[in-house]
């Protein structure tokens, strides 16, 4: 085939694109680039990689006319779907829940809850400086009244000392998480699915594992104050951020309760200067989809 054949064919090519044919291509591009965004770093990356030259021997057997390697590999791919569907079941639920939180922020809320994050800051402080361990969570797109159901409805205003009143030790509430929905304090004492691996940190406690679990199955965010440490920590997106400041904290809560409305949810990874010295230390993050793919290895 010469140059000019080849010329040719490619216009005879362009001349029959369509605008729908670059709208799929552009499409399947953005599906591909999240798909891949997904599944950095994790266990699932390795199996698309495997998976990617599986197809390529399958073109190159193709290509040579190897019938038995081409039936093999076309058997193996068409299973292979339904065993990765089963291996990866937990990975694509988290794929599929994080599809159904999509929603267009269109409305902003005209009042800001400053207050709300003033008395929360608070609390929280407050019980880090007295070691009294609690565990927050802010419900967010994903409802939780599955694990509302296991506490005590509350639906109370926010305040500092209704707070540190419930996770008082040795009071009724003080056991378990306390759910904030819709600006309220809807219940206490409930009870979330803990996070158990055997490569998590020793020193992580029931609350860190429990807001690690939480993390997983929702978009929530979930504050933990340690009892034996007084250090404040957050779980967001199966991931745990350690010793967090004040400023961090107020920062963390203000974008919960008053996001910007050109700017999405930030997850602050940085110290900043000037924060109370029981509250201060360097920031350590980790990552539930980096344990889960050690423990598979």
């Amino acid at each position: 085939m010469s140059i000019s054949d080849v010329l040719d064919a490619m216009g005879i090519g362009f001349s029959q694109f369509r605008i729908q044919d670059l709208l799929e291509i552009l499409i399947l591009a953005f599906v591909f680039f999240k798909l891949i965004q997904f599944t950095a770093n994790t266990r699932a990356s390795q199996v698309l990689k495997g998976v990617g030259v599986l197809i390529l021997l399958l073109l190159v057997s193709n290509l040579l006319n190897l019938m038995t390697i081409k039936y093999l590999l076309n058997s193996f791919l068409v299973s292979g779907i339904v065993v990765a569907v089963v291996l990866f079941q937990p990975e694509i639920r988290r794929a599929l829940e994080r599809i159904g939180r999509f929603k267009l922020n269109i409305a902003q809320r005209t009042t800001p809850s400053f207050e709300i994050v003033k008395q929360l800051c608070l609390a929280i402080e407050n019980m880090s400086r007295r070691r009294v361990g609690a565990l927050i969570v802010l419900e967010r797109n994903t409802k939780l009244g599955d694990y509302v159901h296991t506490g005590t409805i509350i639906d109370a205003e926010i305040s500092d000392a209704l707070i540190e009143n419930i996770f008082e030790p040795k009071t009724p509430l003080h056991d378990g998480a306390m759910i904030i929905r819709n600006e309220r304090i809807y219940a206490a004492a409930c009870v979330l699915p803990l996070f158990d691996a055997p490569d998590i940190a020793r020193e992580l406690g029931t609350r860190h594992r429990a807001s690690l679990g939480i993390s997983t199955v929702s978009d929530s965010i979930t504050i933990v104050v340690s009892e034996e440490t007084g250090i404040i920590s957050y779980a967001m997106d199966g991931r745990l951020t350690r010793n967090v400041d004040h400023d961090a904290l107020e920062e963390l809560l203000n974008e919960h309760f008053n996001p910007s409305p050109d700017k999405g949810f930030i997850i602050f990874n940085t110290k900043k200067d000037g924060a109370d010295e029981n509250l201060t230390g360097e920031e350590t993050v980790i990552d539930v989809e980096d344990i889960e793919s050690k423990e598979k290895r």
